[in-house]
């Protein structure tokens, strides 16, 4: 059980908590990152050499969130090759004992607020209608940034699924600046 900073322990002793901390990943993170997200039954998984190559090629844009050791939150990301000023969210993952702490909202701050992110003035994602999380997640985000979220359908349960998972609809957040940017991260 939580309190405030410290864990109430199996022997009833209030043990202290480190504060979570997000960095940039390496591809060393990499078997962490995959287990975490093979964890969370409702994210679509990946391989595990996928989630190393975002921890390495892409570690510019994406994050992790570690807490005692443990990384307890991921973020993977990219900037999309014609739209340089977009950073395209793929995939957030909170692990079950760092959920409700809005470490998800950390997480895409903490990228957005790096300097090679500079250029970017869009946030990018694809969400399944029936996902309350994300969709209160990237509104939150929206919010924060004081900025226009707007949606259409992107990939079609029929046309590109094949029937066999829910539609996309394509999430675009901005155009937004450097200081609104700093406000969500403050």
């Amino acid at each position: 059980m939580l309190y405030g900073n410290s864990v109430l322990t199996d022997a009833g002793a209030l043990r202290a908590e480190r504060p979570t901390q997000i960095r940039m990943p390496s591809a060393a993170d990499g078997p962490a990152i995959w287990k975490l997200i093979e964890a969370t039954p409702a994210l679509d998984s990946n391989s595990l050499y996928c989630n190393l190559l975002q921890a390495s090629h892409f570690a510019a844009t994406c994050a992790i969130a570690e807490r005692d050791g443990q990384i307890v939150g991921w973020l993977s990301g990219y900037v999309p090759p014609e739209r340089g000023d977009t950073l395209f969210v793929w995939q957030v993952c909170v692990g079950e004992a760092a959920r409700g702490q809005g470490l998800g909202k950390r997480l895409i701050a903490h990228v957005l607020a790096r300097p090679t992110s500079s250029g970017i003035r869009h946030l990018d994602c694809t969400i399944t209608e029936d996902n309350t999380a994300s969709w209160a997640l990237f509104g939150s985000v929206a919010r924060g940034l004081d900025a226009q979220m707007v949606q259409a359908e992107h990939f079609s349960r029929d046309t590109h699924f094949d029937g066999a998972h829910a539609s996309e609809l394509a999430v675009s957040i901005g155009p937004f600046t450097s200081g609104q940017v700093a406000a969500l991260a403050a």
